[in-house]
């Protein structure tokens, strides 16, 4: 039996079931309409945020934010700005924090950059493999400018593993555990990628700076589309509900000749 004979053999919707699914056609209709429409100003959102950094990352370098305006850092207004650091490397309280790169796994060398005010930023200064071990000037603390792009903390642990600072394993740069570990004090709430021109990487040796990856996934258009086209089926199904019901509410004549009405 077709989809028509069973509409046939059951006869009009009582005017509570037509209101319910009319309700219930409307409710998902302006759902989906919704999702697609906040889909299409998240895309213009990311968009825009990917202009910005992209501006930033191509920026002359500036000095980080200072002491005073740390509360203030977002990232919205300054992940991944070129900054420039001076100050000395505390290499005897780096941490490594593991990588996995194009250039394979291996970690991040996360050192400590003491500032002349005192304050402490921690520098990625880039991969290293499993088997890298210090150069012969790497212990020595020494004035260093480190070039890079600032990077907010990553409090959270990830591919569902978690930092494990008694055991010194580490699987996220954050921040704060990492300087409560080293026992840092005065520590920015941000790190620096150090860019290739400033880290053993121009020479051919490790640690190998510049691979910071900035990568926006933007497929909003898709979704927004998605959303779209089904609230076009749902306006697509109400109406051919609506058409059924005229047709099952139209008088038809029977074999007799008398005119029926369902």
């Amino acid at each position: 039996m077709t989809a028509a004979q069973q509409a046939a053999d059951r006869g009009p919707r009582s005017t509570a079931a037509l209101v319910g699914l009319t309700l219930l056609g409307l409710i998902l209709f302006l759902g989906l309409i919704g999702l697609g429409t906040w889909q299409v100003y998240r895309r213009a959102w990311k968009l825009d945020l990917i202009a910005r950094v992209d501006q930033r990352v191509h920026a002359p370098p500036v000095a980080p934010p200072a002491p005073a305006q740390w509360p203030e850092v977002t990232a919205a207004s300054d992940e991944y700005r070129h900054v420039r650091v001076t100050g000395t490397l505390l290499n005897d309280r780096e941490t490594r924090v593991q990588a996995s790169t194009e250039l394979g796994s291996g970690f991040w060398l996360m050192t400590p950059l003491q500032m002349p005010d005192g304050s402490t930023v921690l520098i990625n200064r880039g991969f290293i493999s499993p088997e890298w071990k210090h150069g012969e000037t790497s212990d020595a603390a020494h004035p260093v400018t480190v070039t890079g792009l600032l990077r907010l903390s990553e409090p959270h642990g990830r591919f569902l593993r978690m930092n494990d600072p008694a055991n010194n394993r580490w699987f996220s740069r954050d921040v704060q555990a990492i300087a409560t570990a080293r026992g840092l004090s005065n520590v920015a709430p941000y790190f620096v990628d150090a860019d290739a021109a400033t880290s053993d990487s121009r020479d051919g040796q490790e640690p190998v700076g510049g691979l910071t990856v900035i990568s926006f996934p933007n497929n909003h258009l898709v979704y927004a589309i998605t959303w779209y086209l089904l609230a076009l089926m749902v306006a697509w199904a109400a109406w051919r509900v609506g058409r059924e019901e005229k047709r099952q509410r139209r008088p038809q004549q029977n074999n007799s000749g008398v005119i029926e009405t369902r």
